[in-house]
């Protein structure tokens, strides 16, 4: 893919949109940080990123038996202690409701064994539809979904962390620390990792950190190197292939 001064991004949800890190494919000392407001405005961002890693589900099945789709099952195995960071996305229909106790009994008819949604699924909702709604398999080609513990999965010697970013919701010092070390030694630069560019009403910690893992996966992604899960994915009914990059 192009040449070495092209643009990746990595993206996360946050509670003021989305955070974009934003580097060159083989420099990670470039990174910066923004947020967008919308999936359209990372999109029409001016570097046109040839990559992008968003860690959202793309590609959305219409029944699921246990642990949901077959991608975030294989990406969950491989994160050991960390594995409960991979929702299981519940059916299509169940992901469209915006009223939760609808969601749920969509979800309920949709999965097998039976199961609800989680509130925590529930409020990821109306991002994944924001970027259901404009995603096409060409843009798939171009905006992949991925997940931060894969990365820091692959930044760890492809094994799982020890320590979560957050315990009972809040941010782990230690557990951040560790993600902080994992992207220096590959090529962030500390005192960005160290920086705080956002009031804590926008974006926490751990989106920083997220975001900026992400575009490590980007940049993998497009020079030929990065995971993808599982290898052979299948399609949902829109054409998207169900598929998880690290």
């Amino acid at each position: 893919m192009a040449g070495s001064d092209c643009f990746v991004a990595g993206v996360d949800g946050c509670r003021a949109g989305w955070i974009v890190a934003l580097r060159r494919r083989d420099d990670a000392t470039t990174t910066t940080v923004q947020l967008c407001a919308t999936f359209a405005d990372i999109l029409a961002l001016p570097e046109a990123p040839l990559m992008i890693a968003i860690d959202i589900p793309i590609g959305l099945a219409e029944r699921l038996g246990v642990g949901g789709r077959a991608a975030d099952i294989e990406a969950r195995s491989r994160l050991g202690a960390r594995q409960s960071a991979v929702f299981a996305m519940p059916a299509r229909a169940a992901v469209m409701a915006t009223d939760y106790r609808r969601a749920c009994d969509i979800a309920l008819a949709t999965s097998d064994p039976p199961r609800k949604v989680s509130k925590q699924a529930f409020y990821l909702f109306p991002k994944i539809r924001e970027v259901d709604a404009v995603m096409t398999p060409a843009l798939q080609d171009r905006v992949v979904e991925c997940h931060p513990e894969l990365a820091f999965w692959a930044l760890n010697g492809e094994r799982p962390l020890a320590l979560p970013k957050k315990v009972r919701s809040q941010p782990h010092a230690a557990g951040l620390e560790l993600r902080r070390g994992l992207l220096a030694a590959a090529g962030y630069r500390r005192e960005f990792l160290d920086a705080r560019p956002f009031k804590a009403s926008e974006a926490g910690a751990d989106d920083l950190l997220d975001a900026m893992a992400n575009s490590w996966s980007a940049a993998r992604i497009a020079r030929g190197q990065g995971r993808r899960f599982p290898l052979d994915p299948v399609r949902d009914t829109r054409g998207l292939r169900m598929e998880i990059w690290g």
